[in-house]
């Protein structure tokens, strides 16, 4: 297998004139990603940035976006992500703490001073990148900030996880991770870019936020395959369905959230009809609304299992083990991908048996350690005598409540199975006399009415034990998400908190 680098200098063996990014309709040859791309390294070189040097990345769903990863990672320096989708504040606090020697972002954020004088009074030298144009927007001729380099395992990307449960934690991500990674998908799924024409074959789809582990998988994935990028811009039905009907597409990834959209617009099943298999797994899939795409398009719906810090997935199921399993182990996200090996372990680390649940360990080439160590997830988790895993919850996110644990999980799963509920989230709320109580925020299915919050407790007392049941239920028009689709902790409990003033 070829390394990520060195797929990324294959490219230059591309025609000029090959198609490489769809935004939109309009094309962007290789050609034009390519001379941008050389612009920034040249710009990068200009100012003392070679191999190694940290590069942080204003990165939204644009073609600009690809050219700089190339820039980037083709000459083997590290990109530190900077999510556009957070306030104009938080955005420089993450560059300022993350300390780049470069930033890179659109002229549009440039003109916001207080992201510019932030870049600027940290001694960070800034660049914009709009269409072709590189331009110097902070710094002086050449980068001050000095670089700390680890040569036996080289950081290719610092992403920030997703921070839907707390603040947002930066993970390393080396380049063995990064390519373990890919031959870990390469083994399960069996494919490869190796030995094709570069930007020939069947394009990829990259409709999450490329600032997300998923988004940035895909596009990484892409390059290393040297196949064309169709990129939305941010995930619509419309957008994504137009991707799969216009390229025929055979697997596209779809998460949950992304799921359930597809299945209320009713979207016309030979629209759908080039798909062989959807992927899922940004957050918890549901088998109901496994069973309920499938059933609705006749396409199996391959649920993965990964995380951040394992730069992708390291479990999921295949077209193959549906087929065979899927009515038996229905629940599961699947096997452990070739290579990695996982386990379940009580507080103590204790190994557990085969079908209990303990916090999930992993061994793999795509942990932070890269050796025969096992690294502690936050998940709880089993595996069952067939291998298969079934994710239980979090172990970060159980809420005790007077000395009795309470998995969010469980009760949201008791919420949507009501009939006019599409999606639950359960937090836990501080409680002076038990510690922590559980508290419920629900979104409507569409079309459906209003329910009372008494009926729903009712509906949920014949699921759950009498201590999970929500001490409260809120109604939201639309659950507020992430990049990834997942559901924002930070700003659901910003938004209860308005609503319970409005209600005072």
């Amino acid at each position: 297998m070829t390394g990520i680098r060195e797929a990324l200098g294959l490219l230059w063996s591309a025609s000029d004139d090959a198609k490489m990014v769809q935004e939109g309709k309009a094309w962007h040859t290789w050609g034009e990603v390519r001379s941008l791309a050389e612009r920034i390294d040249s710009e990068l070189t200009r100012v003392g940035c070679g191999e190694g040097a940290r590069i942080g990345v204003v990165l939204s769903n644009r073609t600009e976006s690809i050219s700089s990863l190339i820039a980037i990672l083709g000459k083997g320096r590290t990109i530190i992500t900077l999510n556009p989708m957070q306030p104009t504040a938080r955005v420089a606090a993450d560059a300022v703490a993350s300390r780049p020697q470069v930033v890179l972002a659109p002229g549009t954020w440039w003109e916001e001073a207080e992201f510019a004088t932030a870049i600027a009074e940290a001694g960070i030298v800034g660049f914009s990148v709009d269409g072709i144009e590189v331009e110097q927007r902070a710094g002086g001729p050449e980068v001050t900030i000095e670089v700390a380099t680890d040569e036996k395992d080289p950081v290719a990307v610092e992403m920030f996880t997703s921070g839907t449960t707390g603040p947002p934690k930066r993970i390393p991500l080396t380049w063995r991770q990064l390519e373990a990674a890919l031959d870990a998908v390469h083994g399960h799924t069996g494919k490869g870019g190796d030995g094709r024409e570069p930007l020939t074959g069947r394009v990829s789809l990259v409709s999450l936020a490329i600032v997300h582990i998923g988004g940035l998988w895909g596009v990484v994935q892409a390059l290393s395959e040297a196949r064309p990028i169709v990129l939305l811009p941010r995930f619509t039905v419309e957008g994504w369905v137009d991707a799969v009907y216009e390229h025929q597409l055979r697997v596209a990834g779809l998460p949950p959230a992304a799921m359930r959209s597809v299945l209320n617009a009713e979207v016309p099943k030979e629209k759908l009809a080039s798909l062989r298999a959807v992927t899922a797994g940004t957050t918890f899939v549901s088998p109901d609304l496994a069973d309920e795409f499938t059933e609705r398009y006749g396409i199996p719906v391959m649920i993965m299992y990964g995380a951040t810090e394992f730069g992708g997935a390291v479990a999921g199921w295949t077209k193959p083990l549906i087929g065979e399993w899927w009515t038996r182990k229905r629940g599961s996200v699947g096997r452990p991908f070739p290579g990695v090996k996982m386990r379940t372990v009580d507080e103590n680390g204790k190994v557990l048996p085969v079908g209990t649940t303990g916090r999930l360990e992993v061994n793999s080439r795509q942990t932070g350690t890269g050796t025969d160590e096992w690294v502690r997830t936050s998940d709880l988790a089993h595996l069952d005598e067939d291998n298969f895993l079934y994710i239980d919850g979090r172990a970060d996110d159980a809420i005790i409540r007077g000395g009795f644990k309470v998995q969010p999980e469980t009760v949201c799963n008791a919420l949507r199975a009501h009939g006019s509920v599409l999606d639950a989230s359960v937090y836990g709320k501080p409680d002076e006399r038990l510690g922590q109580v559980p508290v419920a925020v629900i979104e409507l299915a569409e079309g459906a009415q209003p329910v009372d919050e008494a009926e729903l407790k009712e509906f949920v007392r014949n699921q759950l034990t009498g201590y999970e049941v929500p001490v409260a239920i809120h109604t939201v028009d639309a659950l507020p998400r992430s990049v990834s689709l997942k559901v924002d902790r930070r700003r659901l409990l910003e938004m209860v908190a308005e609503l319970e003033s409005t209600r005072v």
